[in-house]
């Protein structure tokens, strides 16, 4: 089942909020968590919020186990610009634009646990069969001579 929670009127922009929200796709809540707590940005703590409101709704409203959860998708759309101007050289104005956006997650059960790429990776390495390595005989004849010093 999905669930879904959306922040709107954040004030950050949306380019800045996407850099996060792209992260934490398809990842499962604890991971995402654990992500968004180490990420030192303005738009990671807005993102955690909306991920934590979107467990507790998945939690209360749906019966769903959080451990079991999924972040199926991480949107982040632009919201209204506040326009401010500042005065400039020579009586003229330069503008200033205030963005803020929405950000909207979709937690989900439906999507199985994938273990993560660390995971897989340490799993590949121990069915690899161990490579043969070359001998010391054939490195030596493989080696370069230094180049010769041509200074007068």
């Amino acid at each position: 089942m999905k669930v879904l929670s959306i922040l709107r009127g954040a004030r950050i922009s949306a380019f800045k909020c996407r850099e996060v929200t792209r992260e934490i796709q398809g990842l499962p809540v604890a991971a995402a968590l654990d992500l968004l707590a180490f990420t030192p940005k303005k738009a990671a703590g807005l993102v955690a919020k909306t991920l934590k409101s979107a467990i507790a709704n998945a939690e209360n409203n749906n019966n769903l186990r959080a451990d079991k959860l999924v972040v199926q998708e991480a949107v982040v759309g632009e919201g209204p610009t506040l326009k401010r101007f500042q005065p400039k050289a020579r009586g003229s104005a330069g503008p200033i634009r205030k963005r803020s956006s929405h950000i909207r997650i979709t937690v989900t059960d439906e999507i199985e646990i994938k273990p993560s790429r660390q995971a897989r990776a340490a799993q590949s390495k121990k069915s690899a069969k161990p490579s043969k390595s070359r001998t010391t005989a054939s490195r030596a004849t493989e080696s370069v001579p230094p180049a010769e010093d041509n200074t007068k």
